[in-house]
């Protein structure tokens, strides 16, 4: 892990975030944007696991790991907009070393956490579809969990490890070019060698989402060969009717994740990052429950019995 690094008697204790100074109107501007964004994610995801939770009708696996996906996206938002807008209300916002790194760790491992959920989630959908009527046996209770947890223990290893194994050092200089604590703006400030930590960042990057996403469009393959052996047309549309939300979510999640994490960092980069977190960090998770709101017709009549039943 890093820790704060004593350069000509000067300790690093705190970093100066400066993405917008000087900048009040795009700062008050980019505030009032993402409190709407924030508050809509939390409210979305939140319905999507009152309702998974509340109706017995989603008591299944498909839905066991929608509820993972909302409480993740519910984590990963709280974990960097509450702080991002308290960054853009002040000229010269101040973080906490200690503060800093746990926020950006925080949104790396949650991050990392979803991809791997949503691979998982389409080997959920791989076996309803091409196993239907042992799809409860190979995907029992006790799977769910433990694919659930295997998600969360192995983005925590890749995101761990590598840090303990490769520590960074910063110098002086704690200006950084973000209203928030992100990766790639603070590993500009590294005054360390860092030929091996960019090597190591990029091999944990690529394996975080590349690894999920080449296994996701694997299953996907596997499923539209299940599909095209059903002789109704009516029958193949109803049937790839139950991946189309999680589809667009994984074009929305992955495509943006690799343009931003995987692509060589270039120095002009850094206003595309900044515009990339706020998606990531933001548009995505609200976007999530509202697709799946729209396209799955089970949760919304989950959502009007749950209205109704208040009512």
């Amino acid at each position: 892990m890093a820790a704060p690094e004593r350069v000509n008697d000067t300790e690093i204790t705190e970093f100066l975030l400066m993405g917008f100074a000087g900048q009040p109107k795009i700062r008050m501007t980019l505030a009032a944007i993402m409190t709407i964004v924030y508050l809509v994610s939390i409210l979305g995801n939140g319905l999507i696991v009152l309702v998974v939770i509340t109706d017995p009708r989603l008591h299944n696996p498909m839905y066991f790991f929608l509820c993972n996906l909302s409480i993740i996206d519910i984590c990963l938002s709280t974990s960097s907009f509450p702080q991002s807008i308290v960054n853009c209300l002040v000229e010269r916002p101040v973080m906490s070393f200690g503060r800093c790194y746990t926020q950006m760790f925080a949104a790396v491992y949650l991050g990392s956490t979803e991809c791997f959920l949503l691979a998982v989630m389409a080997y959920d959908r791989y076996v309803a579809i091409s196993k239907p009527l042992h799809y409860m046996i190979v995907m029992n209770w006790r799977i769910c969990v433990l694919l659930s947890v295997a998600s969360l223990t192995a983005a925590f290893l890749l995101v761990t490890v590598p840090a303990v194994a490769n520590p960074v050092h910063f110098c002086g200089h704690n200006e950084v070019d973000h209203f928030a604590c992100e990766v790639t703006a603070l590993m500009k400030l590294v005054c360390s060698d860092m030929a091996v930590g960019q090597l190591t960042m990029y091999f944990t990057s690529t394996f975080t989402v590349l690894f999920p996403f080449s296994f996701i469009l694997f299953s996907y393959l596997r499923i539209i060969t299940a599909i095209l052996s059903i002789h109704s047309a009516g029958g193949r549309l109803k049937v790839f009717s139950t991946c189309g939300s999680h589809l667009t979510v994984v074009v929305v999640f992955y495509g943006i994740s690799i343009f931003g994490y995987v692509k060589p960092q270039s120095k002009d980069s850094q206003d595309t990052n900044k515009v990339l977190y706020v998606i990531n960090a933001g548009v995505v998770p609200m976007l999530n429950p509202l697709i799946y709101t729209l396209r799955n017709q089970e949760v919304k009549q989950a959502l009007k019995r749950l209205r109704e039943k208040k009512l």
